[in-house]
C-alpha cells in the first residue's frame, strides 16, 4: 500500500479512536472517520499481547488484503483503523472477512446494495 493510503502517525490513530465511530466483532475492531476526501486510509493495530511477530504479522498481512480486495465496494473519504483481537490470530481467513465486512455494513462503509454481498 502506498504511504499516502496508510494512517502512520499516532495523533493520527488518536483522532480516528476520539471521533470515529466503531463496530466491535470478536475477531476485530473496526474504526472509522470521514476525513480525507477522494479516498480511504487504513490503520492496523495488532498487539504485542497476541503472540510473536509471525503471527501478529500474519495477521495484519490478512487484514490488509481483506481491505484491498474489498475497496471497490467501500465508500470513499474516510480513515479507517482495524484493530485486531485476540481471536483473530486463530480465526480463518474466511472468518476474519465475514467479520470485517459485517461490521463495515454496520458503520454504513459499504456503498448502496454492498451490504447483503
Amino acid at each position: 500500500m502506498k504511504r499516502a493510503t496508510t494512517l502512520k502517525e499516532n495523533y493520527e490513530f488518536r483522532r480516528v479512536y476520539r471521533k470515529g465511530k466503531s463496530g466491535v466483532s470478536p475477531l476485530l475492531v473496526v474504526y472509522a472517520l470521514p476525513g480525507r476526501a477522494g479516498r480511504n486510509r487504513l490503520g492496523v493495530t495488532v498487539s504485542a499481547k497476541l503472540g510473536h511477530a509471525v503471527a501478529r504479522n500474519r495477521v495484519r498481512r490478512r487484514l490488509r488484503e481483506i481491505y484491498r480486495l474489498s475497496q471497490p465496494e467501500l465508500r470513499r473519504g474516510y480513515d479507517i483503523v482495524l484493530v485486531a483481537r485476540g481471536r483473530a490470530v486463530d480465526a480463518a481467513y474466511r472468518d476474519l472477512e465475514r467479520a470485517y465486512r459485517r461490521l463495515c455494513a454496520q458503520l454504513g462503509l459499504l456503498e448502496a446494495g454492498e451490504e447483503n454481498a
